[in-house]
C-alpha cells in the first residue's frame, strides 16, 4: 500500500466564514405520511425523525446502488427537506415521486424557495449542548442548522433557510473553498456522474451514519445488508491527493496491474492556494472508491498523469475499525 501523506506536508488552510451553495438543490416533502414515506424509501431511519436531528442517506436502486444521498431534515413546520446535488434533483425527484401511490405526502422542487449555504470555523453556531455531535440540528428564527462532519478538525455546519433572508454572519468563504473542506471529510456528497455506480458501503455511509442496519425494508436492502454482514465489501473510500486533474467518474489504476481500473473518483476539489506553506504542490484532493485488493499491490495513478496518488489518511473510523 502507498503511504500516507505526511501530515507536516498537508496545507494549514484558513477556513474560515459562510459560503454559498449552489451548487447545491431541495426536495421537500409534506404530508401527515411525509417522515413514513421516506422511511421505507431510504437508507436511514426517518420515522423517529427529531426537529434536533438530521440524517445522512442514500437512495438506491432495487440492486442496491446509489442513485441519490440526500442530507435530510424535518423544519419546524413539520415539512422534511431534502438536500441534494442539484444536477441529480430532477431524476431524483422524478423517481421517489413513483412510489409515493397512496402515502398522503407531496414532493416537490423547492430549491428556489430556499437558500443554502456552508459555515466553517468561527461562523459556526452553538446548536446545543451535544452540538458536537454529527448530523445534530438546530433552528434559529427562519434557519436550520446541521452539524456535519469537520474538516481536518475544522468546524463545518449546513444552514438552509428562507430564500431572501440575510445572509449567515460571518466572512466570505469561495465555493471552492467549501467544496475542498467537503472532499477532506471524506462524507462523499452524490452527483450526476457517479448515480448507479456504488453501493453505500463502496463510499463508507456505514461509517458516518448514512446507513441503519436496524431499519425496515427499502428498496436494494438485502444487497446493501448482505454486503455488510456477508463479508462480500470489496471496495472502500479514501481519501487522495493528486498532482494532476481528476473528475468525478474518472477511474484509476494500479501500477502493478494497469489492465483494469482499480477505483473510481467520487468527488474532486482543488486544494486551496496556501500563502503560508508556497511550496507545497496545489493539485487536487480526492474521494476514490478503491478495490482493497488494489490498495495492497502498490501505488495507483490516473489516466492522465504519471504521477502516483498519495493517499492521505481517513479523518474517521471505518465501521469494521470501530
Amino acid at each position: 500500500m502507498n503511504d500516507h501523506l505526511n501530515a507536516s506536508h498537508l496545507p494549514a488552510t484558513a477556513l474560515d466564514g459562510v459560503a454559498h451553495l449552489t451548487h447545491l438543490g431541495v426536495i421537500q416533502v409534506e404530508g401527515e405520511d411525509a417522515a413514513k414515506f421516506l422511511h421505507g424509501q431510504l437508507t436511514q431511519d426517518f420515522s423517529l425523525l427529531g426537529l434536533n436531528q438530521a440524517r445522512l442517506a442514500a437512495f438506491c436502486s432495487a440492486k442496491g446502488r446509489m442513485q441519490a444521498s440526500f442530507i435530510g431534515f424535518k423544519r419546524p413546520d413539520g415539512k422534511v427537506v431534502l438536500v441534494c446535488h442539484r444536477d441529480i434533483l430532477a431524476p431524483t425527484l422524478k423517481r421517489l415521486s413513483m412510489f409515493v401511490l397512496r402515502a398522503k405526502a407531496l414532493l416537490s422542487d423547492a430549491t428556489e424557495v430556499f437558500s443554502l449555504y456552508g459555515l466553517a470555523g468561527s461562523a459556526t453556531k452553538n446548536i446545543a449542548a451535544d452540538a458536537g455531535l454529527m448530523w445534530t440540528k438546530g433552528d434559529f428564527d427562519d434557519q436550520s442548522v446541521v452539524t456535519l462532519y469537520p474538516a481536518d478538525g475544522i468546524n463545518r455546519q449546513l444552514v438552509l433557510q428562507s430564500a431572501g433572508s440575510p445572509l449567515p454572519s460571518g466572512q466570505a468563504m469561495t465555493l471552492d473553498d467549501w467544496l475542498w473542506s467537503e472532499v477532506r471529510s471524506g462524507v462523499a456528497t452524490l452527483s450526476a456522474s457517479v448515480v448507479e455506480a456504488f453501493v453505500p458501503q463502496m463510499l463508507n455511509y456505514e461509517s458516518v451514519g448514512g446507513v441503519n442496519f436496524k431499519k425496515g425494508c427499502y428498496p436494494g436492502q438485502e444487497v446493501v445488508a448482505r454486503s455488510q454482514f456477508r463479508g462480500t465489501l470489496k471496495r472502500r473510500s479514501f481519501l487522495f491527493h493528486s498532482p494532476s486533474l481528476l473528475a468525478a467518474g474518472d477511474e484509476v489504476f494500479s501500477k502493478a496491474d494497469s489492465s483494469q481500473p482499480a477505483g473510481t473518483v467520487v468527488q474532486v476539489a482543488a486544494v486551496p492556494v496556501v500563502a503560508q506553506e508556497p511550496q507545497y504542490s496545489r493539485g487536487f484532493d480526492a474521494l476514490i472508491s478503491v478495490q482493497l485488493s488494489a490498495l495492497e499491490l502498490g501505488p495507483l495513478f490516473s489516466p492522465g498523469s504519471t504521477q502516483e496518488l498519495v493517499q492521505l489518511p481517513l479523518p474517521y473510523p471505518l465501521l469494521e475499525d470501530v
